[in-house]
């Protein structure tokens, strides 16, 4: 049975098919929590031969909004950067990690770490409007 983060997630994953281009899989999702993993594909590379620094501030992007999600109540992003700290390549296997940082009524703060097996190659943070509407998933 899915818990309630689970549900939310799945939701919008189903309608998200920018995130489902980049071939998202979701790995764990709990509460202010989101895992997911991808791998870097030839047309996501840029001329240097090297991942489009989008391709991983997509997917950190993706588990940033995963994350601030699962709580319940709908939330939008109002601000993000990110550091790209190692170059990317083709046929890597990525995993982002979203935790939440701190949370308010209106307001969340995220974290997303992007690594290759051990290697941090992306540190992405995040804040988003937390709107009074709730995901409605049974």
């Amino acid at each position: 049975m899915q818990t309630k983060p689970e549900k939310i997630v799945a939701e919008m994953m189903a309608k998200d098919t920018f995130s489902q281009w980049l071939g998202i899989e979701i790995l764990d999702v709990k509460e202010g929590f989101a895992k997911i993993k991808m791998t870097v594909r030839k047309e996501m590379l840029n001329g240097h031969s090297v991942a489009h620094g989008g391709i991983s501030f997509s997917l950190a992007d993706s588990a940033f909004a995963f994350a601030s999600n699962s709580h319940g109540q709908k939330a939008v992003s109002i601000e993000t950067s990110i550091n790209h700290i190692k170059p990317i390549f083709e046929g890597d296997q990525l995993i982002a990690t979203a935790e939440k940082e701190s949370i308010s009524k209106s307001l969340g703060q995220y974290i997303v770490r992007v690594h290759r097996g051990d290697e941090l190659v992306g540190l992405f943070k995040g804040v988003v409007f937390r709107k009074q509407d709730e995901w409605d998933v049974g």
